[in-house]
């Protein structure tokens, strides 16, 4: 469950990212970042929906 919390927190981190290359039209860095948004935030979701919440063994 730790795992889901570090990713979800990187995911936000990224959203952040996007927003602010975004705002300075920084091209490389919105791919970068929205990317990483993408992967973590997606990973995060699916393992949460998979394992629950709480986590059940």
């Amino acid at each position: 469950m730790g795992t889901v919390i570090i990713f979800f927190l990187v995911a936000i981190l990224a959203a952040y990212g996007a927003w602010s290359a975004f705002k300075n039209k920084n091209i490389l860095g919105l791919v970068f970042a929205a990317g990483s948004f993408i992967v973590f935030g997606g990973f995060a979701l699916l393992t949460l929906i998979n394992s629950g919440y709480p986590a059940t063994h």
